[in-house]
């Protein structure tokens, strides 16, 4: 039976199951924004007036409201005629996209970009200054504040944050309030230029806050690697307020489980954690390891899986279950997992491990707040950068395939083309010759295309597995970043193979495509 309910279709079906006779099982099909709607409304009734507490989330859309709604935005300055509306910033520059006069509340901010940088969203530092202080409530490379960690460009979807277009079009939604002036800057700390940077920031001015508002903050902090001998610092908050979210970045230095590590909660100077927790997964609401997923409230929108390399982002929002401290609060998570001897057997369950860890505290308070540690350099929030990367499509003589056509595809890739081979049927291979001139590497990159056509590929230098096979089926075209520990080799010329196998059930082809590649 299907019934409609509030716009919600519901299949009801009677079944009938040992011990269970005449229950009612339900399966409610509901999208993402019906179940945020949703379980908002569970926290705000607790705080709505009996009337209101039998509507929606929405009956307060019909209620009037104060203030006067503006927007900071690269719109062009011609509105009649012009079209460029986006900002320029060269390398160090610094973009101002906001610079507002209170009182007011930022309710919205969106942001694309098109820049030179390979992990262009690490380089790019976002700072929000309020009420005329020097020191930031916030400064945060620009993907880590919009939860998506290692430069990547990769969509999420979560209540206060939401980003699409295969990770480019960022939206948040945090209320930021300010009393006297808010200014929000953009700097560019990589090598290349950002040609456009667009932006929305959108708030309303208003007559007057309530006396107990509290600020916006935000901060980001690495350890690559975690050190040993200690917890892994999240978040180090002095003055009185509430905790409301974590990104947690992890890149794996070896195989296997890294989330064994317990988050402990200092609160108002205790000695011992008042909060304390049973595993990392455990924290970010999930169980028995990590997967891809986006919810309202947690997740973890990338996780390539538990391969050397490998890259995890995940989030925490504390928004129905803030975290409230009167003096401090200081966060701390283990970075405990499996260990190996070296011989490559599995020496313990639960060691310290020394994965690169990343991440971004969010919280309100009262001002001021103790100021934050300088951020990491440039290229160490990047792992070392893309300084020796090598266009495939200049190395087109030095390939070949075993069936197919293969050329270079102008347009496609960072710098203007890949070599592309479109072989009409699976398990195949290509083959380029490369030259490694260094004695010492451990580690290979490469920037393959996904796309709906693609296929699923084992990658081989010299005969030799680099990890599991990848799939390279895309909803849309764009490159992805793999990374893969190497055998020891000498320097010298070297076969890298890329080996077809098969394709995903939703691929409609067994394509590949080679942007770039770097030994380090």
């Amino acid at each position: 039976m299907t019934v409609f309910q509030n716009n919600v279709k519901i299949d009801c079906d009677k079944r009938t199951e040992t011990g269970t006779e005449g229950m009612l099982f339900m399966k409610i099909k509901m999208s993402l924004p019906i179940v945020c709607v949703c379980l908002f409304c569970m926290t705000a009734c607790q705080h709505q007036t009996p009337m209101q507490a039998g509507n929606s989330f929405l009956s307060d859309l019909s209620l009037i409201k104060e203030g006067s709604t503006q927007r900071s935005s690269s719109c062009d300055a011609d509105l009649e005629n012009g079209n460029a509306d986006a900002r320029f910033i060269a390398p160090g520059g610094c973009l101002v996209i906001a610079d507002l006069e209170g009182p007011g509340v930022i309710q919205h901010i969106w942001n694309t970009v098109a820049a030179v940088d390979r992990g262009y969203s690490r380089l790019l530092v976002l700072r929000m200054y309020w009420d005329g202080e020097s020191n930031p409530s916030v400064e945060v490379p620009l993907g880590d504040f919009f939860a998506m960690g290692h430069g990547l460009d990769h969509p999420m979807e979560s209540f206060p944050v939401t980003v699409t277009s295969e990770g480019r079009a960022r939206n948040c939604y945090w209320p930021m309030p300010f009393r006297k002036s808010a200014r929000i800057t953009v700097t560019n700390e990589g090598d290349g230029p950002v040609h456009a940077f667009y932006y929305y920031v959108d708030w309303t001015k208003v007559d007057r806050l309530p006396e107990n508002t509290a600020y916006f903050h935000a901060m980001y902090r690495q350890e690559h690697p975690a050190v040993s001998g200690k917890h892994y610092l999240i978040a180090d908050i002095e003055g009185r307020g509430h905790y409301v979210g974590t990104v947690l970045n992890v890149r794996q230095h070896f195989p296997h489980w890294w989330g064994e590590g317990d988050d402990f909660w200092f609160i108002d100077g205790a000695e011992k954690p008042r909060l304390r927790g049973t595993g990392s997964e455990d924290y970010f609401c999930d169980a028995w390891g990590l997967r891809e997923m986006s919810t309202p409230w947690y997740g973890a929108p990338l996780m390539e899986g538990y391969e050397s390399l490998a890259r995890t982002s995940c989030y925490r929002w504390h928004i129905p279950d803030p975290v409230v401290f009167e003096k401090s609060l200081r966060l701390e998570i283990e970075h405990m997992g499996v260990t190996y001897n070296e011989d490559g057997t599995i020496s313990s369950y639960f060691a310290e491990r020394d994965d690169d860890f990343s991440s971004v505290a969010f919280w309100y308070q009262t001002e001021p707040h103790k100021a934050y540690e300088s951020l990491a350099p440039a290229l160490e929030r990047v792992y070392g950068g893309w300084a020796e990367l090598i266009e495939a499509e200049t190395k087109i003589d030095q390939c070949s395939v075993s069936h197919g056509a293969f050329a270079v595809q102008p347009e496609i890739g960072y710098n203007g083309g890949q070599i592309f081979w479109t072989p009409q049927e699976p398990n195949g291979y290509l083959e380029l010759e490369v030259d490694i001139d260094k004695d010492q590497v451990q580690e290979l990159a490469l920037m393959l295309t996904c796309a709906r056509d693609y296929g699923t590929f084992q990658v081989l230098l010299d005969g030799i597995p680099l990890g599991a096979p990848v799939n390279l089926y895309g909803k849309g075209i764009n490159q992805k970043e793999f990374r893969f520990l190497v055998p020891a080799c000498t320097p010298g010329k070297h076969i890298l193979r890329f080996e077809n196998r098969g394709k995903s059930p939703e691929s409609i082809g067994y394509f590949f495509g080679l942007d770039a590649f770097m030994f380090m």
